[in-house]
C-alpha cells in the first residue's frame, strides 16, 4: 500500500543535479509530492528532502536508483517516528470583515504564526509545521477567504545524533 514517505539525499552543488534527479522520478513515473534543497554547512554539497507517495518496494527501487546516480553522495529514507519534520507557509487572505480579520489573528497566533503584513483588505501570515498542522490550517481558513498560498515542501532532520 503506498504512503508519504520523505527520503534525504547528499549531493554535489552544482548545475543540473536538481534536474537530474527530478528527471529519474519523471523517467520511473513517481509524482514528487515535495521538494525542498539547499546547500549545507560545506556549500559544495546540498541536501534535498523529497517527499513521495509509494509502497514500500517501490520506496526501495527509488533509494536504490538515487543511490547509482554520479551526483548522489547519500541517500537515506526518513524514519517519521525518529525525524521532525516542517513546512513553511505563507498565506494571503481577504480580511476586509473585521471578523475575519479577528478570525485570521486567532488562527495564526494558536499556531505560533507570523503576521507579516496587514492593510485594510488582507493579512500574509507565515505558519510553519508539520505538513499535517499545515494542511490543517489551510482548511481552517479556507472559508475566511485565502486570496494566494505558497508552501515550501517539507525539510527534514533525523532526533539525536543521527545524520546523513
Amino acid at each position: 500500500m503506498a504512503k508519504m514517505s520523505t527520503i534525504a539525499i547528499l549531493v554535489e552543488n552544482r548545475p543540473g543535479v536538481l534536474f537530474n534527479v527530478a528527471n529519474m522520478f519523471r523517467r520511473r513515473s513517481y509524482n514528487i509530492e515535495s521538494i525542498s534543497v539547499g546547500p549545507v554547512e560545506n556549500t559544495e554539497l546540498a541536501r534535498m528532502t523529497v517527499s513521495v507517495e509509494a509502497d514500500s518496494r517501490e520506496l526501495n527501487q527509488i533509494v536504490e536508483q538515487l543511490d547509482k546516480m554520479v551526483d548522489v553522495i547519500k541517500v537515506k529514507r526518513l524514519d517519521p517516528m525518529r525525524s521532525i519534520m516542517r513546512e513553511m507557509l505563507l498565506v494571503k487572505l481577504d480580511t476586509g470583515d473585521p471578523m475575519a480579520r479577528e478570525e485570521t489573528l486567532r488562527h495564526v497566533n494558536a499556531r505560533h504564526g507570523l503576521i507579516l503584513h496587514i492593510d485594510p483588505e488582507c493579512i500574509v501570515a507565515e505558519v510553519t509545521g508539520e505538513p499535517e498542522e499545515i494542511d490543517e490550517f489551510i482548511e481552517l481558513t479556507r472559508p475566511i477567504g485565502i486570496e494566494e498560498l505558497s508552501r515550501t515542501g517539507i525539510t527534514a532532520l533525523e532526533k539525536g545524533r543521527l545524520k546523513l
